[in-house]
């Protein structure tokens, strides 16, 4: 009698799920306003991006759909040429602020692979602007296998560089591949369980609970053939964003290139809390550049301490007393990217 009546409220609880789900899915009053940045001018002392002479576009491919990729060549010289690999992080493209680190490794001696995720930038794959873990780390992979086979590359030497969230796919994808020299990781998503429990204290339980339902309604949309149900990748303090701080959305306004949408598939919010790359650090076999910006609020600083004892002698840690955001520009990229150089310059000679 009682294993009857668990199983009926057990079967009743689903049903109420489903019931939930279903008007999450096709109910009006879910859609978020679009957030446009608001680009400001640059300052007469702010030097200009530009890109190297030496970069040229290039395409490789993923299950049939075509990804897009800068490969900047270091001046000519005999043999072959050490290779960084770089992808972005949350929503950003290859065009978003990773010119500047390319350029300073180029100059430095190595060749640099850039590339856009599936479904952003100028790579193919629809939807638009999903973030989707499991697609990213596949796109990370494909290009390793890319370059390998470069006739300019020494498959031998190839490093990898990510950031935020692709901070966590180089520790994944070095885990799963033990020919990588090696690894810089700057300001890396390390554990998205920690960091969502962090940020539902941050934004507490109504507005955590409502951006969960952002993320149920575009997932199911999804399974049922639907279009996808979008949020901002950022926006302004109090607004509907994957990022609603200050510093988020100054960053992108002073990073995303004109033209840039801000937007993503809502159903990485209720993805991304289940991704761990912390759990593969005990597998890698190469040394690894952990940078850590400690006024950082958007990974978890405890989880990059703990990946650090994980890696052990393998890891090199480089602390900032600055934010998340900060490393991106000013004297945050400065002394970032020359730590980088030097580490790569450790790692990827002969």
């Amino acid at each position: 009698m009682i294993l009857i009546w668990i199983v009926s409220a057990i079967g009743i609880l689903i049903g109420l799920f489903v019931i939930e789900l279903l008007l999450v899915a096709f109910l009006p009053g879910f859609e978020v306003l679009p957030q446009t940045l608001e680009k400001t001018p640059k300052s007469s002392g702010e030097a200009p991006v530009t890109s190297s002479p030496l970069r040229k576009d290039v395409r490789f491919f993923v299950n049939g759909t075509a990804l897009s990729a800068w490969l900047c060549l270091p001046e000519q010289r005999p043999g072959l040429y050490p290779c960084i690999i770089m992808g972005h992080g949350l929503g950003g493209t290859k065009d978003a602020g990773l010119d500047p680190y390319a350029i300073r490794f180029q100059e430095a001696g190595f060749a640099v692979f850039v590339f856009d995720y599936r479904y952003f930038g100028e790579s193919e794959g629809t939807p638009r602007h999903l973030i989707w873990i499991p697609s990213q780390l596949e796109d990370w992979s494909a290009a390793l296998t890319y370059v390998r086979g470069l006739m300019e590359i020494d498959p031998a030497r190839i490093a990898l560089w990510g950031t935020s969230l692709s901070g966590g796919h180089v520790i994944v994808t070095a885990a799963h591949d033990q020919g990588i020299r090696c690894v810089s990781a700057q300001c890396p998503g390390m554990d998205g369980e920690a960091f969502a429990l962090e940020s539902f204290k941050r934004m507490g339980i109504v507005h955590s609970l409502r951006m969960v339902m952002h993320g149920q309604r575009d997932l199911v949309r999804s399974w049922l053939g639907l279009s996808p149900h979008k949020v901002p990748i950022v926006g302004k303090p109090g607004t509907t964003a994957l990022m609603n701080t200050q510093d988020a959305y100054d960053a992108f306004t002073r990073l995303m290139p004109e033209g840039y949408v801000n937007e993503a598939c809502a159903r990485i919010i209720i993805r991304g809390d289940k991704y761990r790359p912390i759990k593969y650090a005990h597998h890698i076999r190469c040394p690894v550049l952990l940078q850590i910006c400690d006024h950082d609020t958007l990974v978890s600083l405890k989880s990059l301490e703990e990946t650090a004892k994980i890696l052990g002698p393998r890891a090199e840690v480089k602390h900032y007393p600055i934010g998340h955001f900060d490393i991106y520009t000013g004297s945050g990229f400065e002394k970032g990217v020359q730590d980088q150089i030097e580490f790569f310059r450790k790692h990827l000679s002969q």
